[in-house]
């Protein structure tokens, strides 16, 4: 997969989830397509539209932090805004196969602001 293209794919899933379009990202979702994150082991398609989707509700948009494109691997660092001013950040690694997404690793980040300050570390004893 060409860096552009890949990244191309990639801006256009988050585009179709900051948009509510389920018809845009549906064409850029393979149908063999697994999600996981921490929450999620691997869901097939029709799970992650079930329990997935329902989130775009929330979200505003996304402003990318990184994109870095390896064969037909993705990684995206970004930083999500939800309705009411609420920010998080999260990366993502994406597996492509031709023109379509097939496989989402979610790595859950923090919110923003952090909660620790600079230099600083949350005590969960």
């Amino acid at each position: 997969m060409a860096g552009r293209d890949g990244d191309a794919i990639v801006r256009a899933v988050f585009a179709a989830y900051a948009a509510k379009d389920r018809a845009a990202i549906e064409r850029l979702i393979a149908p063999d397509f697994h999600f996981t994150s921490p929450l999620d082991n691997r869901l097939d398609r029709a799970t992650y539209f079930e329990r997935c989707w329902p989130n775009s509700g929330g979200i505003e948009g996304f402003d990318f932090v990184r994109l870095v494109t390896a064969d037909d691997q993705v990684a995206v660092t970004y930083e999500g805004r939800v309705a009411g001013g609420k920010r998080f950040r999260n990366t993502e690694i994406f597996t492509l196969r031709g023109e379509q997404v097939v496989e989402v690793e979610v790595y859950f980040g923090w919110s923003l602001p952090h909660p620790a300050p600079a230099g600083g570390f949350v005590d969960q004893a």
